[in-house]
């Protein structure tokens, strides 16, 4: 029997507020355990909780972006539960009157394939619980810096069909997040926690399989490996004939399986009741429209303006706009003069391969959008060659100097002069004979290896385009 697979998500990212969701408290990452929290973010008795300005903002922006219908006046609710890291007992939420609903997600597959936004919505998160490690001591340890941050919850309808597709949604959402500034989706930091939601179905069947939810999900890889493991149980359990629980599991890194955590919850379980500390809040079509103009191009449409006007390949484009500090920088070497697909290959190449190994952001390193233009002017004026100009970079990352104020320090002007090329040309092809052999045989690799000889002797200094002039003469 062919399955079809259905797949929803609800993606938890923390909004970009100095403060928390209803008190003053820091939001800042690091910070010593239980140093960031109040009487309020504890939920000691007798306090009230104060909505945060910018964070009702930031949400109504994240509903903006996503097309989602605006209501007048939205309400706070609470979800009742219990868990030792929420010390209320509730968590301060949205069920009945949410921020924002029946929006879109147009994703850049089959021509936009499109994503329903059941919701978006703002809550406060709860704490964290720590599990000492090592021996066996028989309790946790509650941090509750997190407690109160706020959150905006984006709920997918179970649209996706794939864990391709999944992977694109993740992706696009968290660059809209980042494009917008409400959230910087670190999951390293937990700024953007996933779960989901997956069933299977008979292929062309109108009714959907018991859905399974998935908790515990901190990483993008996370959440795609649980996919697939949880496909191939229930898939295995339908061909079996056995029925697929309706059930809460939770990820296990270590082992690469999800596991039982509790039957499914249903909304009536948390006992929803309007905040009665929180009157509803109104949104002003003034408010909205003031907001909807502070929309900042989204990634999409930045991409289609990076082919466009810079006359870029589709894939370069991609990736430029990914992450809209990238996208900043691009813009910024260009607009100093340097020629759009010559910033483009060095940032694919060189800028990224050093984020990528470094695990940093583009605005965490000491290259500045000057340092790039310079050095792509030095490589263009046949000032340095380009494999000097990767020695520079990488000393630029390293020191912040300028790319000029290296050149000149370690003597890495590109050697332009004939006769002590020809000298050099001529002293590699004598220690080689083997490979002037081959070349004539036929073999092209042993002029890349001559080369190769000339430029490491001259530490990537020498003119390539001469030197090649030279051994040819010389070969011939």
């Amino acid at each position: 029997m062919e399955w079809e697979i259905v797949i929803g998500l609800e993606a938890h990212a923390q909004l970009a507020t100095r403060t928390k969701l209803f008190c003053g408290c820091s939001t800042q990452f690091g910070a010593e355990p239980n140093a960031q929290c109040c009487p309020v973010c504890l939920g000691l008795p007798g306090v009230l909780p104060v909505l945060n300005r910018r964070a009702f903002e930031y949400g109504l922006k994240t509903a903006l972006a996503l097309q989602c219908e605006i209501p007048d006046f939205v309400v706070f609710d609470r979800k009742n539960y219990y868990y030792p890291d929420l010390p209320k007992n509730y968590q301060i939420s949205q069920n009945y009157r949410n921020l924002g609903t029946n929006g879109r997600l147009v994703l850049p597959l089959n021509g936009g394939r499109v994503v329903r936004i059941h919701n978006v919505h703002l809550e406060e998160d709860a704490g964290k619980l720590i599990h000492p490690e090592g021996r066996d001591l028989g309790y946790s340890l509650v941090d509750l810096n997190r407690s109160g941050v706020p959150l905006v919850e984006i709920v997918t309808e179970p649209d996706l069909r794939s864990v391709a597709e999944a992977e694109v949604y993740m992706n696009t959402l968290a660059a809209i997040l980042q494009y917008l500034g409400v959230s910087e989706c670190k999951m390293q930091e937990g700024s953007l926690r996933l779960e989901a939601s997956i069933s299977l179905r008979e292929r062309g069947s109108d009714k959907l399989g018991n859905r399974v939810e998935i908790k515990n999900l901190n990483s993008f890889k996370a959440v795609l490996k649980s996919l697939e493991y949880e496909i191939g149980r229930q898939r295995r359990l339908l061909e079996k004939g056995q029925p697929v629980s309706r059930e809460t599991r939770l990820w296990n890194e270590e082992r690469g399986t999800t596991e039982p955590m509790r039957s499914k919850e249903l909304a009536h379980d948390y006992r929803y009741f309007p905040e009665p500390d929180l009157r509803p809040v109104t949104i002003p079509r003034q408010w909205l429209d003031e907001i909807r103009s502070s929309l900042p191009e989204l990634p999409h449409i930045r991409k289609s303006r990076f082919v466009e006007d810079y006359a870029l390949p589709e894939y370069d484009a991609a990736i430029l706009t990914a992450d809209r500090h990238v996208a900043d920088f691009f813009e910024e070497c260009v607009r100093a003069g340097s020629e759009p697909k010559a910033v483009s290959n060095w940032v694919l190449t060189e800028v990224l391969r050093y984020l990528n190994e470094k695990k940093l952001t583009i605005r965490e390193i000491k290259l500045r959008p000057s340092d790039l233009v310079e050095l792509i002017g030095l490589v263009k004026n046949g000032k340095v060659t380009h494999q000097a100009a990767k020695a520079i970079f990488d000393t630029v990352l390293q020191t912040g100097k300028h790319p000029a104020e290296v050149v000149e320090q370690e003597g890495l002007s590109q050697i332009s002069d004939e006769e002590p090329l020809r000298k050099l040309c001529t002293e590699v092809v004598r220690k080689h004979p083997k490979a002037v052999e081959d070349f004539k045989k036929g073999k092209k690799a042993s002029f890349a290896f001559l080369m190769g000889q000339v430029m490491r002797e001259t530490r990537g200094k020498a003119n390539p385009q001469l030197v090649q002039k030279i051994l040819v003469e010389l070969l011939q």
